[in-house]
């Protein structure tokens, strides 16, 4: 193709924190809402990644999800629970789960739960479920995300080593594993071979990155079979490192693993809320910046939306009195 020809592209991005709030905005218009307690900003924050289409669809699911309930208003929870089903897939409770097999899932999610509420570069747990969603999700944690770009190695590091927590809770409580960890290992074995092969971050391999997006390598590897051993070794030793690790802080927070997934068979989902009152407060807190502009921007588009109102008062007051001098 000629130089000229469609040679100009522009790249939409998913939409920042800001934007995300600003879309909902534009989509809670024509659904009548509980004001009081939904909030497009928090809103905007639980749903780091989502496309428009995606805050659209999440919209139209809680304006459904409300009228099943037969409620005049649409309010937070409704919203709370279309966020769920956008993410984890449709609510399964008809599902039949042998007693086994179901505390299995609540060992594994409380697995996770405690990893997570214990490292520092983790997003904080808001929710964990062991109500089955969508085709083969048993059970379901879900995260309150942040907009990330950049990672050090001690945050991916966190990351795998909370994923691995099902499937060391189900080592260290049953002495067995099971196959509900699949989605789990496939996860920590694509960051691992990531940051040896792409980051750079293994000092026996080097600061080197093998990423190659537009294919130039063809059907060969930009490196050597011996490589290509020592990056599998690396990568086998890096899991192994984590799932001991996690190992060692479950050990430690044994009793508080117990605790927590025996409420949660019974209650079968948990809050943030119940968690702090089960484990105590998070000992690590994470400082959203993005969110304290975002609420600093809304602070001053409120103030100059007062000062605005009072400046057009004071002229319709000035042309009122104006008008009263002229007639008299």
């Amino acid at each position: 193709m000629r130089p000229g020809r469609f040679d100009r592209q522009i790249s939409i991005d998913k939409p920042d924190l800001k934007g995300r709030a600003a879309i909902f905005k534009v989509h809670l218009k024509p659904i009548k809402t509980d004001e009081g307690s939904v909030d497009e900003k928090k809103l905007a924050t639980q749903t780091a990644g989502f496309a428009g289409a995606e805050i659209m669809n999440v919209c139209n699911e809680a304006a459904l999800i409300a009228a099943r309930k037969n409620k005049d208003k649409v309010d937070m929870q409704d919203f709370q629970d279309a966020i769920d089903r956008v993410i984890g897939g449709l609510e399964k409770k008809n599902k039949i789960i042998s007693p086994e097999e179901k505390e299995i899932i609540a060992y594994h999610e409380s697995g996770h739960a405690i990893a997570g509420w214990f490292l520092e570069h983790v997003d904080p747990l808001v929710k964990v479920s062991i109500v089955p969603r969508g085709v083969a999700a048993l059970g379901y944690a879900q995260y309150l995300p942040k907009d990330q770009y950049l990672y050090t190695i001690e945050q991916l590091t966190n990351m795998m080593m909370m994923t691995l927590g099902g499937r060391v809770a189900e080592d260290i409580i049953f002495g067995r594993i099971s196959t509900g960890a699949q989605n789990d290992l496939e996860r920590v074995t694509r960051m691992s071979y990531a940051m040896v092969t792409i980051y750079g971050m293994n000092a026996k391999v080097g600061n080197v990155s093998f990423n190659d997006p537009n294919n130039e390598y063809g059907f060969t590897k930009p490196y050597s079979d011996k490589t290509a051993e020592m990056i599998d070794n690396e990568v086998r030793l890096f899991i192994e490192n984590c799932y001991q690790k996690t190992k060692q802080l479950l050990i430690e927070k044994r009793d508080l693993l117990e605790k927590l997934a025996q409420i949660l068979l019974k209650k079968e989902i948990l809050f943030q809320q119940d968690l702090e009152e089960i484990l105590g407060k998070r000992p690590y807190e994470i400082k959203n910046h993005e969110v304290a502009g975002m609420e600093e921007q809304y602070r001053l588009e409120e103030e100059a939306k007062m000062a605005e109102s009072k400046a057009l008062s004071e002229t319709q007051e000035a042309v009122t009195n104006t008008d009263s001098d002229i007639a008299s």
